[in-house]
């Protein structure tokens, strides 16, 4: 292999620097060293990051040895995009340095991305065939389900779990490198029974990806982590890069956390960015021990803390410092601002949820007036079914909302029926792919489907073995043009990959209006779908973007204009994060909500829902409101009056009370001085009483 041309060390343009405070150019301007910078809400992480890369390009390393992982596709884009200008600037200010800074194209994306990208280029050492693809979650629990079916995992006495749950277990124990009776002990102790036949759905599992030639997202993190553990493969795949920056390291899981380590094993050129106090995914096995033990696990390192807040007043950031202060084990930090001014946090005691509702809408609408636009305010709250009472509300209202969630694009059956032709045209082998498209065609059922997908994979994927095939009566007729589209994508050439998702849709279009509702719609959005196939190089780069990378939602036709664009956000407190608002309403923070119930569990879950709390707290810039119902009804099956009384969230106890300006909603009415005066006594009520029976 030859040896990368380096560019001699240069200094930096000082415009690079100009706009940093005194941490963040320290953190910018460090060796080579282990660097762990620790990052509090709202202290420019982003821009801090965006900084180092810059300056280590300017500073002479070649930009394609520079290695930035992130956990989303926006993330990886919004660093770089920032780079990309911060460089610009630079080479307009400097032209000595114009023509060094021009063109740079940096390594960056999200960790499965990255593994994909990786396993493109040096999967064929380890035995992995070029043309192997990537399953969803949703393919990954059809095959799953496939598997659970082969072995009859259902037909016994007990229950057994179904897909969903049963990869869930699967992702958990790789993901967090936990055996399986740990994992059944502690998140899934309903499953324990089932144990035996778990072991044996794994396995099956595994060997079925073997043999279908497809990685799931797990197996993407674990084959990278396998090519960097092998000595001479991990040697040419570490040479490639001088330096690895880590965005959001407190999210990252015990495979991410091998993986970083693998490619810096001394350490040398590693940056990672996070904050301990954000760590709240552990349930997709992120753990908060990666950041708070990265010292022990990289000797050397050097850790830069940004405490400058840039987003909050001085008032909230002294209660959330307080809250988070409260952490038993955690970077110390204790953020500020040069913001001046600014009212307390409200804490806000309801009668019931009716009176929180009802209190939110007068607030929103009184801030609306006050002039903060709705899309400037958020209602956080910790489980999605918290805001169901003032969704009703907002629209009996007319006060439009927007709820963070849906199904994506690539989630959409109609999608995933055509994706599914062009998967298997690319990975004969590719069992859920062929049993997806194989179910479209009238008259075959899933046994037929399984016989065929298996006629074709011990055919090396060659279609000629479907030609003549005697099939049901209700297929024939649609046989043959099946069979003549999937020899043309097989031997299509592999660029032109809107041609053949024309071809596919042409053929899939009827059957999509037969089976689904709305096909006018969905018909467009497969439009949509080939205009994306048309920005790709070559097929299998669709394939793996498409899965890593998928569009968030889909448009149906037009309905009457919104002339009022503005929109209420509403979001959990798990999607708010990375989000700031000038006004943020936490709700339902009584014990039981906030901390959920599930979740108490151990003290590292409390600790972690205490962090939950803090992060929905930090992103108010102006205004933050925590709203407590006192009375909760019961909910069970349909309605009823029983109720009971919930405590105060536990992560604002009575110390840090003081922090807080206290009101309750609605209050008591003034008496009418013009009301008539009553006349009624409990002595005429009781005797009204003993009439009954006297």
């Amino acid at each position: 292999m030859s040896t990368p041309v380096r560019s001699a060390p240069a200094a930096p343009p000082e415009s690079l620097l100009r706009d940093l405070n005194e941490e963040q150019r320290a953190a910018v301007t460090h060796d080579d060293g282990p660097l762990l910078i620790v990052a509090g809400a709202g202290t420019g992480k982003t821009t801090t990051l965006a900084h180092r890369v810059a300056y280590l390009i300017a500073s002479g390393t070649p930009a394609g040895r520079i290695l930035l992982l992130t956990f989303t596709r926006r993330a990886a884009d919004e660093m770089l995009r920032r780079t990309d200008d911060l460089l610009r600037r630079a080479g307009r200010e400097d032209d000595a340095s114009a023509e060094r800074l021009a063109g740079a194209r940096v390594w960056g994306g999200t960790f499965h991305a990255v593994a994909a990208r990786l396993l493109r280029i040096h999967g064929e050492s380890i035995g992995l065939p070029p043309g192997f693809t990537i399953l969803d979650r949703g393919d990954s629990e059809d095959l799953m389900h496939a598997v659970r079916t082969g072995l009859d995992l259902g037909a016994g006495a007990r229950r057994f779990p179904q897909k969903g749950t049963c990869l869930d277990i699967y992702s958990r124990c790789v993901n967090a490198a936990e055996p399986l009776s740990h994992v059944l002990e502690t998140r899934f102790p309903w499953c324990k029974d089932s144990a035996e036949g778990l072991t044996r759905l794994f396995s099956a599992y595994v060997d079925r990806k073997e043999q279908a030639h497809v990685l799931d997202y797990d197996d993407l993190l674990l084959f990278l982590r396998g090519m960097l553990a092998d000595e001479a493969l991990g040697g040419i795949i570490r040479d490639r890069f001088d330096a690895v920056l880590v965005d959001e390291y407190q999210d990252t899981n015990a495979i991410q956390a091998d993986i970083v380590g693998l490619l810096r094993p001394d350490g040398r050129g590693l940056t990672v960015v996070g904050d301990d106090a954000q760590a709240i995914y552990s349930f997709r096995a992120a753990t908060v021990r990666n950041i708070l033990d990265l010292p022990e696990r990289v000797p050397g390192v050097t850790v830069r803390t940004l405490e400058r807040n840039y987003r909050s007043t001085a008032p909230i950031l002294d209660a959330t410092n307080a809250i988070i202060a409260e952490v038993s084990e955690r970077y110390d930090k204790a953020l500020w601002t040069e913001r001046e001014g600014g009212a307390r946090p409200t804490l806000v005691t309801c009668r019931d949820e009716a009176e929180q509702t009802a209190y939110l809408v007068e607030r929103i609408l009184g801030h609306r007036e006050e002039g903060v636009d709705l899309k400037q305010q958020a209602v956080l709250f910790r489980a999605t079914h918290h805001s169901l009472d003032l969704e009703v509300e907002l629209q009996r209202r007319d006060i439009p909302f927007v709820k963070y969630g849906g199904l994506k694009f690539v989630e959409m059956a109609h999608v995933k029926d055509l994706v599914a032709f062009i998967r298997l045209a690319e990975n004969p082998r590719d069992t859920v792919a062929a049993l997806r498209v194989l179910g479209l065609l009238p008259g075959i059922g899933p046994r037929t489907a399984a016989t065929l997908a298996e006629e074709l994979a011990d055919a090396g994927g060659d279609c000629e073995a479907w030609v003549g095939r005697t099939v049901p009566e209700a297929t024939s007729a649609m046989w043959p043009g099946f069979v003549a589209l999937m020899r043309t994508l097989a031997s299509a050439p592999a660029g032109d990959v809107a041609a053949q998702l024309h071809a596919a849709r042409a053929f899939y279009a009827p059957l999509c209006a037969e089976r689904y509702d709305a096909s006018p719609a969905r018909l467009a959005d497969l439009e949509q779908l080939e205009m994306l196939g048309s920005r790709f190089s070559d097929r299998s780069r669709f394939l793996t973007d498409l899965t890593l990378d998928a569009p968030q939602w889909t448009g149906d036709f037009a309905g009457p204009p919104l002339l009022d664009e503005d929109h209420l956000v509403l979001s959990t407190m798990h999607s708010a994060k990375g989000l700031e608002f000038d006004v943020v309403y936490v709700i339902h923070a009584a014990d039981g909500n906030i901390p959920s119930d599930m979740a108490t569990g151990s003290p590292a879950e409390i600790e972690e829902e205490r962090r939950l709390f803090y992060v929905a707290c930090t992103r108010a810039r102006d205004v933050l409101y925590v709203t407590h119902p006192l009375r909760y009804y019961h909910a069970g099956r349909g309605r009823t009056d029983s109720y009971g009384y919930a405590q105060r969230t536990r992560f604002i106890p009575d110390r840090l009370r003081p922090l807080f300006a206290e009101g309750q909603a609605g209050g008591d009415t003034a008496a009418d001085e013009t009301a008539p005066v009553v006349r009624a006594t409990t002595a005429s009520i009781r005797a009204n009483v003993r009439s009954m029976w006297e």
